[in-house]
């Protein structure tokens, strides 16, 4: 009689102690979960905070560079631009980290960025295992090689015993072993964590190819001695749908990360732009009226001012602008849309409705 009395005045104790374990498992703001600080979400942690911790590359002109004067510019950095501008109506409430291709992904895990933009390969692996979610892509490229225009390498056949350089920790690695394999072309891979390493020894003549993105390959192609003295091979090795990604679990703040790019996207679509603003800010198209918010509540939706995409607009511009001014006609890497034109022009680029 005096075990189950025992028993029985333990067991409250014993829910108490399940009870708070359980709890305290919910706060943990590592990748794989939905919160962070105390169950909160990313969203509510950067607003208190007041600016967006955005990890870059830093190494790439046209989609993110550090430039002399101390200021980042770049495709992906008006990424985090327009976002900032969503949430606090001012694209310079960022703070970029510059991230190598290793320490990226633990940098998102452990909360050190809020946001990943920095042309990342949105892969089934990285969006199932690594504790990510991405947002819509940003930029469609594909894996090439670069070579020397002297060298006589025309294709992959060509580079058959020859030693290419590429970086660890990225998809290239990978998706040149495949490439090469399925060709049975024997070849000499030389890596390395640094980027800027793999192109000093390409530089250098130790690498008789280099591969990446096309876009990178183009974009460091623009900032070696001779440009002209190098040339991209025609092959395309991969699919790389380039897009921001965000620790995995908390829709919260994905949403918000999503339709800021969206909103870069569809303005395009309506043909809003920066210079157009002021005048399309009162059409009495309703689709306007809704997207610029002056109609409906879609940002209260998402925790943000119904003129979130307005406020992208008005500072940062569409997507179209966005292109142009880092990667267009008028810039040393003059990259044709092509693919990442709208779909109304034959691209992919497509957003969903904001209604």
């Amino acid at each position: 009689m005096r075990k189950w009395c025992f028993l029985l005045a333990t067991l409250p104790l014993l829910f108490s102690l399940v009870a708070c374990s359980g709890q305290s498992g919910q706060t943990t703001s590592t990748g794989g979960t939905s919160t962070g600080q105390q169950g909160k979400s990313r969203f509510d942690i950067i607003k208190s905070r007041g600016k967006l911790m955005c990890g870059v590359s830093g190494e790439l002109p046209g989609f993110s560079f550090l430039g002399k004067d101390g200021k980042y510019s770049g495709l992906d950095v008006d990424v985090c631009r327009a976002i900032a501008a969503a949430l606090f109506d001012n694209p310079d409430a960022v703070e970029y980290r510059k991230l190598n291709a290793k320490e990226r992904f633990t940098a998102l895990q452990t909360g050190e960025v809020d946001v990943l933009s920095r042309n990342t390969s949105w892969t089934m692996s990285r969006d199932t295992s690594v504790g990510m979610e991405f947002a819509p892509v940003v930029f469609y490229d594909g894996q090439g090689i670069m070579v020397r225009q002297n060298s006589g390498i025309k294709s992959l056949s060509d580079l058959k015993d020859k030693a290419i350089c590429t970086q660890t920790g990225t998809t290239n690695e990978q998706n040149l072993t495949d490439q090469m394999r399925q060709r049975n072309i024997t070849y000499k891979p030389v890596v390395f964590e640094d980027i800027n390493a793999a192109y000093a020894t390409y530089t250098q003549g130790r690498c008789q190819a280099i591969t990446s993105d096309r876009s990178q390959l183009l974009s460091r192609r623009s900032n070696l001695p001779q440009p002209n003295d190098h040339i991209i091979l025609n092959d395309v090795l991969s699919k790389e749908p380039l897009a921001p990604a965000v620790a995995a679990g908390d829709s919260k703040w994905l949403n918000v990360v999503k339709w800021s790019v969206y909103a870069l996207i569809n303005a395009e679509d309506l043909g809003i732009t920066r210079q157009k603003f002021a005048e399309l800010a009162n059409s009495n198209n309703p689709e306007i009226k809704r997207f610029l918010g002056t109609e409906g509540n879609l940002g209260q939706g998402i925790g943000l001012s119904n003129d979130f995409a307005a406020r992208i607009i008005k500072h940062v511009g569409n997507y179209g602008e966005i292109y142009d001014r880092n990667l267009g006609s008028n810039t040393p890497l003059n990259l044709p849309r092509a693919k990442n034109n709208l779909w109304t022009k034959g691209g992919l680029l497509y957003s969903p409705p904001f209604r």
